[in-house]
């Protein structure tokens, strides 16, 4: 039986004509490759995407390679492969306008990095990183200055989760140990073998053509061209958010995952980064956005979940959704992803809007996923 989009080519389109977007582009593939595709609005089959932070679990998928080569442990320090990353203090708090700081009380490892419990923060989530920023004047990230990622921690690793640089800092440690930029190891090692053609830290013109434009939604609900964007240029290839690609491309990526790793890494990796790393410690109930223009505030789930190496992960079944295990994330520009290795199915769906966690946005993606598994329960073989 094929997989009948329709319904959620409806989905889509309406979502285009209510407003809640301007572009989608959605993708669901199993482990043989795409079930259905579809664009609406100003997107279209050839249209590329800022992927932000979705690209964090592809620069993972490049450091996951090289542990399985044996060239990179995930238990050691991040210190001892980057020397700077030693040097950084943490952010206790402000005496007046003056910070607080003091020497890490443990050392950040490569897993930590991986999991976002290093201690690296982000300064439109965390006050005290923000108010860091404004009384010293250091570029954020978005400035595509490298010097940006040596801002303090903003807790002692391994004692919190905390979103963050962290994986721009993973970026870094694959480019020592690789001994070549991210961008052409990702294009021999992941990128290439998974035929992600499109995707790239540098667009060409022809590509810049191509992307989707951000919009913004304003108080009273309605869409405006956005100020906010990636810096055109970047000082290094921003493990964290700095690639581009399209839908088909993010798809070929999931499929991978679904496939036990094939083309990119071995089952047995695959299987354990998509395990809990987080043990005792909890995700935290609120992401608390400190810029309302680049995203909302975005509150825990309500069922038991957990963090992988790369991915959030759900940890219990969801009923005529996504199964325990499934791992997922998502990017600022209000993309998202889900890899269900258990029911053999992913999906990606994408659209280029700010603030993040847009709510009408979200319902459109649960009213994606409720369709996806509907049709799947009708075409796939029980697991």
């Amino acid at each position: 039986m094929a997989f009948d989009g329709s319904a959620i080519k409806a989905l889509l389109d309406g979502a285009v004509s209510k407003g809640v977007a301007h572009g989608f582009a959605a993708v669901v593939v199993d482990r043989g490759g795409p079930l259905f595709h579809h664009a609406a609005g100003e997107a279209n089959d050839r249209t590329l995407f800022r992927n932000a932070s979705m690209t964090k679990a592809v620069a993972t998928t490049a450091a996951l390679q090289l542990v399985e080569q044996k060239r990179l442990n995930p238990d050691a320090t991040v210190e001892s492969i980057l020397p700077e990353f030693g040097r950084l203090p943490v952010l206790d708090g402000f005496d007046g306008d003056k910070p607080r700081l003091r020497p890490p009380r443990s050392q950040a490892t490569v897993r930590q990095l991986m999991n976002h419990t290093a201690g690296c923060g982000y300064f439109f989530l965390s006050e005290k990183l923000l108010r860091y920023h404004e009384l010293t004047g250091e570029p954020t990230p978005l400035s595509g200055l490298k010097r940006s990622l040596s801002v303090p921690l903003v807790n002692d690793p391994g004692t919190a989760w905390e979103y963050g640089v962290n994986t721009d800092w993973l970026g870094l440690v694959v480019e020592k140990v690789a001994g070549q930029r991210l961008g052409s190891y990702l294009r021999e090692h992941v990128w290439g073998p998974l035929g992600m053609n499109d995707s790239t830290f540098e667009p060409s013109a022809e590509q810049r053509a191509r992307l989707l434009r951000v919009m913004q939604r304003r108080p009273d609900g309605t869409l405006a061209p956005s100020p906010h964007d990636l810096p055109a240029t970047s000082e290094w290839d921003a493990a964290g958010h700095g690639s581009y690609g399209t839908v088909q491309d993010y798809g070929r990526f999931v499929q991978a995952w679904l496939k036990d790793g094939a083309g990119v890494l071995q089952p047995a990796t695959v299987q354990m980064a998509m395990q809990d790393h987080l043990g005792a410690i909890k995700l935290p109930e609120l992401m608390k956005a400190t810029m309302p223009e680049l995203s909302n505030d975005v509150p825990a789930l309500p069922f038991p979940q957990g963090w992988g190496l790369g991915f959030h992960l759900t940890l219990v079944d969801l009923p005529g959704l996504r199964s325990r295990g499934t791992g997922d994330w998502a990017g600022v520009f209000n993309s998202y992803y889900w890899i269900d290795r258990t029911k053999g199915v992913g999906a990606v769906l994408m659209t280029q809007l700010l603030p993040f966690f847009d709510m009408r946005v979200i319902e459109t993606l649960m009213g994606f996923e409720a369709a996806v598994y509907q049709q799947v329960g009708s075409v796939l073989p029980p697991a």
